[in-house]
């Protein structure tokens, strides 16, 4: 893998990283104002409590699992290592 591949996977990362933020920010949003008027309980407290923390940790663990399956790749970081390298 060339630098500028290298380059343009790690932007690739950090953007889809930075998108899977915005939407667990969004989820986090509703899930805690959201369901604040519903009159529900889930283990004795709230369901807009229980939603907007336990909910969005379980919902972090499930975009982090995609983003590590279908976005981030393994590569060799480091210059001069690999097949390019003159030794």
């Amino acid at each position: 893998m060339s630098e500028f591949e290298k380059y343009q996977q790690i932007c690739r990362e950090a953007g889809w990283t930075g998108a899977a933020l915005l939407v667990l920010i969004v989820f986090w949003i509703f899930a805690g104002f959201g369901l604040a008027g519903v009159k529900g309980e889930l283990f004795g407290l709230p369901l807009w409590a229980v939603t907007s923390s336990l909910g969005v940790w379980f919902f972090a663990i499930v975009l982090v699992k995609l983003l590590t399956r279908f976005v981030f790749r393994d590569m060799e970081l480091e210059e001069g290592k690999g097949a390019d390298r003159d030794e």
